[in-house]
């Protein structure tokens, strides 16, 4: 027997703080039922720019997560990964002398797409506008892209093998997929995930050379992918972290294996390309359904990419063509996060977050905002579907170019 199936690599816990819900449970209910919290933007500095709406985290409250020492020198973007890292161990049952115990067999691995903007602005404002004695010292570290990682390993005692993911919006599953190697590997737990923060002025103003961004106002038509009325994606913040660790060692433990990590591949394709994704995301997916030694017909659900822009949508229905062949016609595919936004490198994590909790619960919840689906494609809309399903596809491409493909499988069906 291989090492990567003497050693398979189990979601035990997930934590969630998303502008649907900052709690796992309000998450998935939110999810599950199609409800939309895309609305105006309404963060100080932001009024009259071209981006109208966007996916907003509302009720979180930093200090009540997350003690003062760490708040200070942080963006919000660590802030939701720290809380959400905590969730998403308390799920898994691990606690802290848990981890205490084994410090090195404790691992971290993020990705972020637009890192600390917020403390950043903040910080460049002070020294322009005060100099230079007025800037503190976290703003060395606390805009990093790596932050997210650095400050939940010092915060968490967790000494094992860290890392971060730089792929843009495909770094989410990219993230996850290292920590399952790492786990195959040797390492007992990995927290693995993404969080992002995009929507402070300095950071929307940054986004707003992405063509494929959305400027309608209407947060019920802003994001419409695979219909004719698409026009670009909404951005959100927010995001997911999990625990990914041995399966063998979570059973051993009475740890709820929620999911297997089963497969995973990238590639790469250039920065909007569109029409090139299509043989990208393919590519990957071939890739994820070789590395989990599973068939086409075997994927029960697609969360799709769902980008939102004509033939980015268009190459991803013909990727899933390529790669299903004619099972891409009759497997449901769903988009959740036309209700939430697209959160950059979270998307993701949060679309994996979802597929664990539909094949737990055999539901797979709606695309909201979408009805007159233009392709040939089974999305889910108007309301969840319910069927049995045991093995999901998670799709993400970003805007330089990354395609990614992760394939889960149900833990319970699979505990053999």
């Amino acid at each position: 027997m291989s090492a990567s199936h003497a050693r398979r690599a189990a979601v035990t816990g997930i934590g969630v703080v998303a502008p649907n819900g900052t709690s796992t449970d309000a998450f998935w209910k939110a999810t599950r039922e199609g409800v939309s919290v895309i609305d105006p933007i309404t963060r100080e500095g932001c009024e009259g720019m071209p981006l109208r709406v966007a996916g907003q985290v509302r009720d979180f409250d930093p200090p009540s997560a997350i003690e003062e020492r760490y708040l200070v020198q942080t963006d919000r973007f660590t802030h939701f990964a720290m809380a959400a890292a905590d969730r998403a161990l308390e799920e898994a049952g691990l606690g802290r002398a848990d981890t205490d115990a084994a410090p090195f067999s404790v691992g971290v691995v993020t990705a972020a797409g637009s890192g600390g903007g917020e403390f950043g602005q903040r910080e460049l404002q002070q020294l322009w506008g005060k100099g230079s004695r007025f800037v503190g010292p976290y703003q060395s570290i606390a805009w990093f892209y790596a932050a997210s990682t650095g400050q939940i390993s010092i915060r968490g005692g967790f000494k094992g093998p860290c890392g971060v993911i730089a792929a843009d919006e495909a770094g989410g599953l990219d993230a996850l997929a290292h920590a399952a190697r790492g786990v195959r590997r040797g390492t007992d737990v990995i927290v693995a995930g993404a969080t992002e923060a995009p929507l402070a002025p300095y950071s929307m103003v940054c986004q707003l050379g992405y063509e494929e961004l959305s400027t309608v106002a209407e947060p019920d038509r802003a994001y419409r992918p695979f219909t004719s009325a698409a026009c670009g994606f909404v951005p959100a913040e927010g995001g997911a972290m999990v625990v990914v660790e041995a399966e063998e060692s979570a059973r051993d433990r009475g740890a709820p294996v929620r999911a297997l990590v089963a497969g995973h591949a990238a590639t790469f394709t250039g920065a909007s390309r569109w029409a090139e994704s299509r043989q990208g995301l393919a590519r990957a997916i071939q890739g994820a359904l070789e590395e989990a030694g599973c068939a086409p017909e075997e994927i029960d659900v697609v969360f799709a990419d769902a980008l939102g822009v004509p033939e980015a949508d268009r190459a991803e229905v013909l990727a899933l063509a390529d790669a299903l062949g004619p099972h891409a016609g009759r497997v449901p595919v769903t988009a959740p996060k036309t209700g939430v936004g697209r959160g950059l490198a979270a998307a993701a994590v949060l679309d994996v977050a979802a597929a664990v909790l539909a094949m737990e619960q055999g539901v797979l919840p709606p695309t909201p905002n979408v009805f007159d689906v233009c392709h040939d494609l089974d999305l889910v809309t108007g309301r969840a579907r319910v069927t049995e399903t045991r093995t999901a596809l998670v799709l993400s491409r970003g805007l330089m170019g990354s395609n990614s493909a992760l394939v889960l499988r149900r833990g319970a069906a699979d505990a053999s």
